[in-house]
């Protein structure tokens, strides 16, 4: 089973930085992160291999939350060959997230 990597300041850039990735920013307390927590790991399943599917959890990293401008959760944002191409902001489907992943790979 594929998982998620939880990203940190320390394999943030690392992570992003080849490919497609999607990040999804949550925090514990966040209903909607919970929410859409699921759909974030069956992400990770269907495109292990094609694509990264990164979480980061803005209570421990800050910094990347502030970096990216981070300024309501859920936030998920898009990176290719670490640049980030696209935003969501909120919950939003499976089939939403996938589709932003298909159209960048």
């Amino acid at each position: 089973m594929a998982k998620y990597v939880e990203l940190t300041n320390e394999n943030f850039d690392a992570t992003v930085a080849e490919g497609v990735t999607m990040v999804d920013f949550w925090a514990p307390w966040c209903g909607p992160c919970r929410m859409i927590a699921p759909v974030v790991e069956e992400l990770a399943e269907e495109f292990e291999g094609k694509a990264t599917i990164g979480k980061v959890n803005t209570d421990e990293q800050q910094e990347l939350a502030v970096k990216f401008g981070i300024r309501s959760i859920p936030s998920i944002l898009f990176f290719k060959d670490g640049e980030v191409v696209d935003q969501m902001v909120g919950a939003a489907s499976k089939d939403a997230f996938a589709e932003k992943l298909n159209a960048l790979l």
